[in-house]
């Protein structure tokens, strides 16, 4: 990645993920991010470090085509069109788009997930142990997969992380967006859930946010230092995401 001119040319070229120059959002009540350049290449894991707040969602929300900008040009998996972006990537972990009601259980959540995924008129009875293995066992890892009857809100934090992360990951596109990985307070977890994002980023690209320090040795493809470019912006963006 690198934060460059808005005034310097360029053009996307093979294997770039994200090409965007002088991009920005504005809000009903004000400025939110920008102009801001950035350019990723694809594959692996790539963390935006910057300050939790509604900039910060709202750019992520952008990159994959869940937000139009106001200004600049970006271009993402070699498309210019938010539908095109929106329909070759996912997001999870962002509650303004994914959050899960706490009286949902995981059976409950998988199935709802299952009977998406599957034609209209096929009939999917509800989830067993296995169904629930089938759908996060890939992105679980070593991780301790949920109970079958426990409710969301009962989780760990890693294991509602990566619960929705495997919901959200069905179709695996080329672009998953994860939401934030500071959700997690306790260091050794939010690890463990990096871990596993780099461990999709071997099929996938995957934009991830984090406000702390990454790990030592962690196989981080990107890190993207943001921290003087975004503040917390404007709140009331959350509400047009149309």
């Amino acid at each position: 990645m690198s934060v460059t001119d808005p005034r310097a040319s360029w053009a996307p070229v093979p294997g770039t993920l994200v090409s965007a120059r002088s991009i920005e959002l504005d809000g009903p009540w004000g400025h939110v991010f920008g102009p801001l350049d950035l350019d990723i290449d694809e594959g692996g894991v790539s963390v935006l470090a910057a300050p939790a707040g509604a900039a910060r969602t709202a750019l992520m929300m952008a990159l994959c085509g869940r937000m139009r900008l106001t200004g600049g040009s970006l271009t993402v998996l070699g498309y210019e069109n938010p539908r095109k972006v929106f329909a070759h990537s996912t997001i999870a972990c962002m509650n303004e788009l994914d959050e899960v009601p706490p009286s949902v259980t995981v059976r409950d959540l998988v199935t709802e997930q299952k009977r998406w995924d599957s034609p209209w008129y096929r009939l999917v009875p509800r989830v067993d142990e296995r169904g629930v293995a089938d759908m996060c066992e890939e992105v679980f890892g070593d991780v301790e997969l949920p109970h079958l009857r426990a409710f969301i809100d009962d989780l760990p934090e890693l294991q509602q992380m990566l619960l929705r992360i495997a919901v959200a990951n069905t179709r695996r596109p080329p672009l998953l967006v994860v939401g934030r990985l500071d959700r997690i307070a306790d260091d050794a977890e939010r690890a463990v859930l990096l871990e596993r994002l780099i461990a999709l980023g071997e099929t996938q690209s995957v934009i991830t946010a984090d406000v702390n320090p990454i790990p030592p040795g962690a196989a981080v493809r990107t890190l993207v230092d943001l921290h003087d470019l975004l503040g917390p912006g404007d709140i009331g963006v959350m509400t047009e995401t149309g």
